[in-house]
């Protein structure tokens, strides 16, 4: 084996080290946005999943980034507008509960 061989599966293995970590990270962070969104929507798990999956569709954001912004949301109360509508409007089809801080129906 010569050093450049060596060195190129050592890289490679270092990437593959850097992709698994960012994936255990961004599968967190799409759980616990997944546990708001069932909490907020009184939805099952798998409900839940499918509303981040049409939030990130209808607003052409990365899954993770959705669920990201949904746990910023959480702890600060300010989310995108964009994301807030395509939130709202999707929780409005798969569920009767109110989403916190949306103007009383009338």
């Amino acid at each position: 084996m010569s050093t450049d061989t060596g060195s190129d599966q050592v890289f490679q293995l270092q990437e593959q080290v850097r992709q698994l970590k960012e994936a255990v990270v961004s599968h967190a962070v799409v759980d616990q946005a997944i546990g708001m969104i069932v909490v907020l929507g009184r939805v099952a798990p798998d409900q839940g999943w499918i509303i981040l999956r049409e939030v990130s569709q209808h607003t052409n954001v990365k899954l993770r980034d959705v669920a990201e912004t949904i746990l910023v949301w959480g702890r600060t109360g300010v989310m995108p507008p964009r994301i807030r509508a395509a939130l709202e409007d999707t929780l409005d089809r798969q569920s009767p509960a109110r989403f916190p801080g949306a103007p009383p129906e009338r």
